[in-house]
């Protein structure tokens, strides 16, 4: 089902208003990519990246093009473990995220 603007423009107003609701959006990506959900973890990167540092930014602090980042995180994207570290990398720092590994008793 494709989503409407209205709702996208939603979550992204919501992002920039509330970084509570960035960080918790963070942390599902990457339990997404840990669960294998690959494209819902994509998708919500996208909007990360939309909402807060920029494709333009993202790209100049990362070093890849613009448009290899869009193709990155798109729908049908495929980056490279690396790739994507580093891709993650920045958005974490963009909101303020120190990633910890917590294990589970």
């Amino acid at each position: 089902m494709a989503l409407t603007r209205d709702y996208k423009e939603t979550v992204l107003a919501d992002i920039k208003r509330d970084p509570k609701y960035a960080r918790a959006l963070y942390a599902e990506a990457v339990n997404s990519l840990l669960e294998g959900e690959t494209e819902v973890a994509l998708s919500i990167l996208r909007d990360l990246v939309h909402a807060g540092i920029t494709f333009k930014q993202l790209a100049k602090q990362t070093g890849f093009g613009e448009k290899t980042l869009h193709r990155m995180l798109s729908r049908r994207g495929n980056p490279t473990a690396k790739n994507l570290f580093a891709v993650t990398k920045i958005i974490s720092q963009d909101l303020g995220i120190k990633p910890q590994l917590k294990l589970a008793a």
